[in-house]
């Protein structure tokens, strides 16, 4: 990992923001559950595109970026599983916890991956393979 002090404050901001959002649309949680569902999906998603983007910027291979994500990800469940588990606003059982918020979560090391891979590639880095410059 290239900077553990990065990787971490992003894996912070990777939870923050979907939380603000969830925050912002959570009336929509109970009167239409599949709209707040999707925007969550796409605002987990589209977190770790831009911080990922950030992040892989200054090179970083698939191994870096798989681990990254799994950092975000250990990162993301470890402040909000509490929050969710533990008499928080949800009161959700580990089951519920798992399938509803836990599952959209393994989007973020396929994102930093990616990213990662696409990154090393345009540059050039990975043996074997031609700049699509």
């Amino acid at each position: 990992m290239r900077s553990w002090k990065s990787a971490l404050a992003l894996g912070a901001l990777m939870w923050l923001i979907p939380f603000v959002v969830a925050f912002l649309v959570f009336p929509f949680h109970e009167s239409a559950r599949p709209f707040f569902e999707s925007i969550m999906a796409v605002t987990v998603t589209g977190t770790a595109v831009v911080l990922g983007l950030r992040y892989v910027r200054h090179g970083a291979g698939r191994g870096e970026g798989l681990a990254l994500g799994v950092v975000w990800l250990v990162v993301c469940v470890a402040i909000d599983a509490p929050l969710m588990l533990l008499g928080g606003p949800m009161q959700m059982t580990v089951g519920q916890y798992s399938a509803d918020i836990a599952l959209t979560y393994l989007a973020i090391p396929i994102v930093t991956w990616g990213l990662a891979a696409v990154a090393r590639s345009a540059t050039g880095s990975r043996p074997g393979m031609a700049s699509e410059a």
